[in-house]
């Protein structure tokens, strides 16, 4: 007698393709054997593109059912008003420098780790003992007081930027920058520490009153505290990295620093400054893509360019003026390097340059 169990025979419902599955698109890869869902820039796409394109979602592209997140007031997303731009395509923007979070690590670690190498030498050598007394007090009060001017930047215009900007792309752009200069605000304030240690009667608290009370820097302080309440996304963008860096930082940081530190003796503080320089031009190479890219909109190049030529006749006096009121820092230095006529003029001209490439017109203040 069998004791098996008669097999059963189970009615199992047959698989039908309607093309609503996920894979039946087809993409400008379907047919490699290297999917990509996006047409990269170059023949294969690069870490930059893969990490980044598409990361953040857009009804625009994938989400068919709208955005899935939004606001007690009923803003949902990220909406295109949140700036007076306009794109065809906003998803046409990747950063020329190709940043995204592993590049903000790698790069801002070898720059902290540079810095601190130039410092150790610079203690080393005694070369802070060999500074000009003049410029001691100069770097206590107005190198020192950049701090102020990155952290403020960093945190409360970058910041908010980069979480209102519609694309992943530009979201990690201005992030990027806004860890940079965070980084270099930290960096000068370090730095002001080891001076403290290093240099009789340096006070490292006299940023702190430049900053707040002295006529100098108050004009610039009010630019950049202006530009911390800017709601518009790319206004506060173009109006930092197009005007203000030209006009102001740029003229401080480079025409100033860098070119008077070395007859004071000081051949450190030229090293941090020079860092924040390169950050600055990173930033500024994405500017020009992004507003570059906007410019030339096909549907909305021409309305585009009026809207950020207002933005320049709105922030170019503001930015000029505050420029040529640090005039008196180029005084305050014993040994004179360099007139602060011909910095201002250096200055204002790479700030036309920069605009002849987005096809503005330079402002007269400048």
């Amino acid at each position: 007698m069998s004791t098996e169990t008669p097999q059963q025979t189970r009615s199992v419902p047959k698989p039908v393709f309607t093309d609503a599955e996920a894979g039946a698109k087809e993409f400008p890869s379907s047919m490699s054997r290297r999917f990509n869902y996006f047409t990269p820039a170059k023949r294969r796409a690069s870490v930059y593109e893969d990490v980044t394109i598409d990361v953040q979602p857009d009804p625009a592209r994938h989400l068919t059912q709208g955005w899935i997140y939004g606001f007690a007031d009923g803003t949902r997303g990220y909406p295109r008003e949140w700036t007076a731009l306009k794109s065809g395509n906003w998803h046409l923007f990747l950063d020329p420098n190709e940043e995204w979070e592993q590049t903000i690590y790698r790069n801002n670690a070898n720059v902290v780790r540079q810095i601190q190498q130039n410092i150790e030498n610079a203690k080393a050598a005694r070369s802070f003992q060999g500074w000009n007394r003049a410029w001691v007090g100069v770097v206590a009060k107005h190198v020192s007081a950049w701090a102020h001017v990155e952290h403020g930047l960093g945190m409360h215009v970058y910041t908010p930027a980069q979480r209102d900007a519609p694309t992943n792309m530009i979201n990690n752009a201005l992030a990027v920058g806004a860890v940079h200069k965070l980084r270099f605000a930290q960096d000068i304030i370090l730095y002001n520490l080891v001076l403290t240690d290093e240099i009789e009667g340096f006070d490292g608290r006299a940023h702190i009153a430049t900053w707040q009370d002295d006529p100098i820097w108050q004009p610039t302080r009010k630019v950049v505290e202006e530009l911390t309440a800017t709601r518009d996304w790319a206004e506060a963008f173009f109006a930092t990295a197009v005007v203000f860096e030209p006009l102001v930082g740029e003229l401080f940081r480079s025409e100033f620093v860098m070119q008077v530190a070395a007859l004071q003796g000081d051949f450190a503080t030229p090293t941090l400054f020079g860092a924040g320089e390169s950050d600055v031009s990173r930033e500024q190479r994405g500017a020009r893509a992004l507003f570059g890219m906007l410019a030339e909109d096909d549907e909305h190049g021409s309305a585009n360019r009026a809207t950020m030529q207002g933005w320049l006749e709105k922030w170019t006096p503001r930015c000029a003026e505050a420029g040529r009121q640090l005039q008196p820092i180029w005084s305050q230095v014993s040994e004179k390097a360099v007139r602060f006529e011909d910095s201002y003029e250096h200055a204002s001209r790479r700030f036309g340059d920069f605009l002849s490439e987005l096809g503005l017109e330079t402002p007269k203040e400048a």
